[in-house]
């Protein structure tokens, strides 16, 4: 698993954010690691699963129900966290909200499927699916620790670390948080 395979990049503490968490195992994990997480996702039964595992666990995770797909899309924050995950889920016009959120110095652990997923199954709808590159293009102007695209344990998916730049000019599409 990406997240786990590059555990050595995660923060040491600080506060984290799981985008589109679904059930939430990459939040617990994270969690159980010694960092504050908060986990978003739209499901409203999943983030009540997600809360009772927490509390039952001990676990500091805050939870939030959040359509991230609305129009235009939601403020995830300005600079607020240490690390934000996402995985199997990409919605282009999020990005510029994802970078924004983390703080400089920050790290976005991302992975989801690219087009050549179809030819095996689902997802086959282009707008869940990354071309070739494209995930390194969305991640820019970030610095790129570790990455890797292609067919992996049977998926066609790209992964990625990027770090956003400690100083200098704000990334682009930051300005439009607001």
């Amino acid at each position: 698993m990406w997240l786990t395979d590059n555990r050595d990049l995660w923060p040491t503490r600080g506060q984290v954010l799981d985008v589109a968490c679904g059930r939430g195992r990459h939040a617990l994990l994270l969690a159980q690691s010694g960092l504050h997480v908060r986990a978003i996702d739209r499901d409203p039964d999943a983030m009540a699963e997600l809360r009772a595992e927490a509390d039952r666990l001990g676990l500091p995770i805050e939870t939030d129900v959040i359509d991230l797909e609305t129009d235009p899309p939601p403020s995830l924050g300005a600079s607020l966290y240490d690390g934000i995950v996402v995985i199997n889920y990409l919605h282009r016009p999020l990005m510029p909200m994802i970078r924004a959120a983390v703080k400089p110095g920050g790290r976005v652990f991302y992975e989801t499927f690219t087009t050549r997923q179809a030819e095996r199954g689902k997802p086959r709808n282009p707008a869940f699916l990354l071309e070739e590159g494209e995930l390194r293009e969305l991640m820019a102007p970030f610095a790129i620790l570790r990455s890797r695209e292609g067919d992996i344990d049977g998926r066609f998916i790209a992964s990625i670390i990027a770090e956003r730049p400690a100083s200098g000019p704000p990334p682009r599409g930051l300005c439009a948080v607001g």
